[in-house]
């Protein structure tokens, strides 16, 4: 017989108190994100996040620039490990750092939760993680969405997704038509395997290997889950600070796809990219992704990182005075390479040589 009582939002499983309570428990979070240009107008809560326009002022021809995007499958790790507040790292960088890429200052950004069950202190956890990122990337959070589906996601289940906005005055928009035979192609290094790859990196050592997330690995001096929740570095402001102090020509982010790919992406018609395996060692993760798996270098290259999160691209004559200012930041970079002539190059950038031991 059917049910007497009626039906309710929280009987099909979504508690709007449980939701409430988490954006309290953020609040203080977000508020650690605040530029001038948000001040004042308005708290977590409302319908839409606000900006100050008038900021843009300064610009003497202001472009807007957008990017949005998730974490993957890295969220599983998270999940897994009953960790939260760092994933939101993930977020930022993912979205911050492409916003970069064209020389733009990162201004604001909002966030997508979805979950299959509202957790309130598991969702402040994630969010505390982007209003970190954001303190790191120099944007504030404006706001954002916590969504439950029941039936749908499994109540420990979650996924992030976030935009961003950021601002770059038009005669200083960096890009392929900057980029001239000679520039030198600097490489900073990753945290590790950042937010890409997962979905290869969780066959190879779950399905293949049958490792546990607790299992120590001498390679990396920690746990298998703390070396793949390590936190994508961020270097929105490192890049800006080089574009102060330097002649940078372009930047490439290096995501899904691997580092060639992404370099080749913002290399113009005519020029090629030759970056030198030789010039850096690759973290233990990727050595061991690929002896677990037995995983074929080019297949790893065209997937993971490699130890690169972000590639600067400046005059030669410049490469000094780059370093100096990254290394300066904390930022561990090198020359990795340089741009020539296209030649009988199909592609936009290539890497050649062995690996340093």
């Amino acid at each position: 017989m059917p049910e007497t009582t009626g039906a309710s939002y929280a009987a099909a499983g979504v508690d709007i108190e449980a939701g409430d309570r988490a954006v309290e428990l953020m609040k203080e979070w977000v508020k650690k994100t605040r530029r001038p240009e948000v001040a004042g107008l308005g708290g977590l809560g409302g319908f839409a996040g606000l900006f100050d326009a008038s900021a843009l002022k300064r610009f003497e021809r202001p472009l807007l620039a957008s990017a949005t995007d998730g974490v993957g499958t890295k969220v599983d790790i998270a999940r897994q490990m009953g960790v939260y507040d760092t994933i939101g790292h993930d977020l930022v960088a993912m979205v911050m750092d492409d916003i970069v890429v064209c020389g733009a200052e990162p201004l604001f950004m909002t966030d997508y939760i979805c979950v299959g069950k509202v957790h309130p202190e598991r969702v402040a956890a994630i969010v505390k993680g982007i209003a970190e990122g954001c303190v790191l990337a120099g944007c504030s959070l404006v706001g954002g969405e916590t969504a439950e589906h029941p039936g749908l996601l499994g109540p420990d289940d979650f996924d992030v997704a976030g935009a961003g906005t950021g601002a770059v005055e038009a005669d200083r928009l960096l890009g392929p038509d900057r980029i001239r035979k000679g520039d030198a192609v600097i490489a900073m290094a990753s945290s590790g395997l950042h937010s890409n790859g997962y979905s290869l990196v969780r066959h190879v050592v779950f399905d293949r290997a049958g490792w546990a997330l607790d299992r120590r690995v001498e390679e990396f001096g920690r746990t298998l889950g703390e070396e793949l929740l390590e936190p994508t570095k961020i270097y929105s402001l490192d890049c800006l600070a080089l574009t102060r102090t330097t002649d940078v020509h372009a930047f490439s982010h290096v995501t899904g796809g691997g580092l060639a790919a992404n370099l080749a992406r913002v290399i113009p018609d005519g020029l090629h990219a030759v970056v030198d395996r030789e010039t850096w060692t690759p973290g233990a993760v990727f050595d061991v992704v690929g002896q677990v798996g037995q995983v074929e270098r080019l297949e790893l290259e065209k997937t993971l990182n490699m130890g690169v999160g972000m590639i600067a691209i400046v005059p030669e004559e410049s490469a000094d005075a780059a370093l100096t200012t990254l290394a300066d930041r904390g930022v561990d970079a090198w020359v990795a390479g340089e741009i020539t002539d296209r030649g009988d190059h199909t592609t936009g950038a290539e890497l050649v040589g062995d690996y340093s031991e």
